[in-house]
């Protein structure tokens, strides 16, 4: 008698091999600014990097959980129960309701909650489902194992029902972009990569994609591998604001993020699946390079594109610098009806990524 392990070890095997000709959507991604349940948080540990590093950060974690839980459950995981309360502590002596604070134990190994958390999805029947997509540390750059368990620790914890891709595709959340009408946006540099899916090629990448997030036009980026540890994340330089806009930088501003030329011409040429241009919203980067609170000079300008959409409000990265004001009436004007909150990156910076890279959304 064949097991059932036998024959899900088979589907996974036959699923690496997909062919082209497969673009049948099983699966459908909601979109980030779609109504929430609640927004999941790793919050920063000793235990990886050290209590100063965990210090330096807490600040930047303690002021999103007060603005989302205005409209939605901010899921919190903490490492260990000595974490929980102490991240407890600091939320009330802020003066934080916890009402609509959810916490999990959970062992982590980073805070990227973004590109190793659980991908909720819907099924035809409009269930959410929770996909486990490969994490791999970004290509083996840094430690992964912990993180890597964090989807189906959740799915278990929820009761929802998971679909395990870990042997199908490597992929993080911050690598693609959807405009919740059919198309997604990535760079091939962070996703045909063979420090993640050797010898995948773009079609096969694509029928997964279809399958299981619901998309069937692509724009793709050649992106710059080895540029920084994620090999050019799509979300540090252009996000969809919603189904007909495209928020990027201009042209200069894009070259200075080291985004190849090509990649620039095709971005602003980008149209959606019925062939209709988006309309462009371009963000400044800060005027100064980014200075850290503890005096550390970065040697690089931060990006406003790696915002997140909550349901009330908008989180975004902010840099103690000029061009935060510019940027925050840009994005208010594309979200009327949130309110956009600027909130402190520069340690978080420091460390490689923004607001986006540290959220990710349970749609409701």
């Amino acid at each position: 008698m064949i097991s059932l392990l036998t024959i899900f070890s088979s589907c996974q095997k036959a699923e690496k091999n997909i062919q082209p000709a497969d673009t049948t959507v099983v699966y459908t991604m909601p979109e980030e600014s779609a109504p929430h349940e609640g927004t999941w948080l790793q919050w920063p540990h000793e235990y990886q990097y050290g209590v100063t590093y965990r210090n330096r950060l807490d600040a930047t974690w303690v002021k999103m959980t007060q603005a989302l839980i205005e409209g939605e459950k901010a899921h919190i995981i903490a490492y260990d129960e000595a974490e929980k309360t102490r991240i407890t502590n600091l939320l009330l002596k802020a003066g934080i309701p916890l009402a609509n604070v959810d916490f999990k134990i959970r062992p982590t190994d980073d805070v990227w909650v973004r590109d190793n958390g659980p991908i909720y999805v819907k099924d035809k029947k409009g269930q959410l489902v929770i996909e486990d997509w490969g994490f791999n540390g970004w290509g083996k750059k840094a430690d992964y194992q912990n993180c890597n368990l964090i989807p189906t620790k959740i799915a278990a914890d929820q009761h929802m029902a998971k679909v395990d891709l870990n042997a199908v595709m490597i992929n993080e959340g911050g690598a693609v972009e959807i405009d919740g009408s059919g198309t997604l946006l990535a760079t091939k540099s962070a996703i045909l990569n063979n420090n993640r899916n050797p010898g995948m090629t773009q079609a096969q990448a694509e029928a997964i994609f279809t399958k299981y997030l619901g998309v069937t036009k692509f724009i793709w980026l050649k992106g710059k591998a080895g540029l920084e540890i994620t090999d050019m994340h799509i979300d540090g330089f252009a996000r969809f604001a919603n189904a007909s806009t495209l928020v990027t930088m201009d042209y200069d501003d894009l070259l200075d993020w080291q985004v190849p030329e090509d990649d620039i011409n095709t971005l602003y040429a980008a149209t959606n699946k019925n062939g209709t241009p988006y309309h462009i919203v371009k963000l400044p980067l800060t005027q100064n390079n980014v200075e850290t609170t503890y005096g550390k000079k970065l040697d690089y300008k931060g990006s406003y594109v790696n915002y997140y959409i909550g349901n009330k409000k908008v989180l975004v990265p902010n840099y103690n610098d000029a061009n935060d004001a510019v940027a925050n009436r840009i994005i208010q004007s594309l979200y009327p009806n949130r309110t956009v909150v600027g909130i402190d990156v520069r340690n978080l910076y420091a460390n490689g990524g923004m607001i986006h890279c540290v959220t990710q959304q349970q749609p409701r």
